[in-house]
């Protein structure tokens, strides 16, 4: 166990925020984090919004200093009520040190109080130690792929490329993410198939954005086929030079 980072998770707090101060320093923490322009950063009043109908915002703090956030808002689709996060931020100097994990706890903890039974998010598929915090550290499945969500930003994190996104489902009551949050390993039948990825992909994003986009469009072809086949990506593996997103048969 890393001593260091379990006394660091023993400092932070993760509290709801309410007020519109609250919600400033929500503001301040995307631009710490990313690197967004003003025209990209989300506004204080949005995440007022997300408050009063029905999401939620949560403030991790070390002491006084705020280190992250988590915004959800409530939606509804195909008559199901659930929570879309829409952002979990941390500032680098507390990234790796669990309190990401601290964020995603304390939204399941809100979602199991309020009666919600799923959270889902979007996250980029480039974005490796994200897609194995999600699938393999959270229980996360995905099973549908988006293009260019939000269309090419000014954030360096998305080194000029179209905003590909995978959908994370969370279903927080589920026994498989009881096991998996508790450490346990789902089993992988011998007929899975798998997503590879350079484990340089960050590297390339930066010095080679053609190369990163080609890797980008063969990726998206890949999962938009094995999730039109029905399988859905319930394990990620570290192999090597290359992360591996694990896709089977799922059933809710």
């Amino acid at each position: 166990m890393d001593t260091t980072a379990s006394r660091a998770r023993q400092q932070i707090a993760v509290r709801p925020a309410h007020s519109a101060d609250d919600m400033k320093i929500c503001v301040d923490l995307q631009q710490r984090v990313w690197g967004y322009s003003a025209i990209d950063t989300v506004p204080d009043q949005i995440f007022i919004v997300a408050d009063k109908t029905g999401g939620h915002v949560l403030v991790a703090y070390e002491g006084d200093e705020p280190i992250g956030f988590a915004l959800a808002f409530a939606a509804i689709r195909g008559g199901l009520a659930y929570l879309h996060s829409h952002m979990v931020a941390v500032v680098e100097e507390f990234q790796n040190r669990g309190v990401g994990r601290l964020l995603k706890l304390a939204q399941r903890d809100d979602a199991i109080a309020r009666g919600f039974d799923l959270i889902e998010w979007t996250f980029d598929p480039l974005q490796l130690k994200n897609a194995h915090f999600n699938v393999a550290r959270l229980g996360a499945i995905v099973r549908r792929y988006i293009p260019n969500l939000y269309g090419r930003t000014s954030s360096p994190l998305h080194a000029g490329l179209p905003t590909d996104r995978l959908v994370a489902e969370w279903w927080v009551k589920s026994r498989r993410v009881e096991s998996i949050i508790k450490g346990q390993l789902p089993v992988i039948s011998n007929a899975a198939e798998r997503v590879a990825i350079p484990a340089a992909i960050r590297e390339l994003c930066r010095d080679n954005p053609t190369a990163a986009e080609t890797i980008q469009s063969d990726a998206r072809e890949q999962f938009s086929r094995h999730f039109s086949l029905g399988l859905a990506a319930v394990a990620f593996e570290w192999k090597h030079d290359q992360g591996k997103y694990v896709l089977e048969s799922y059933e809710d």
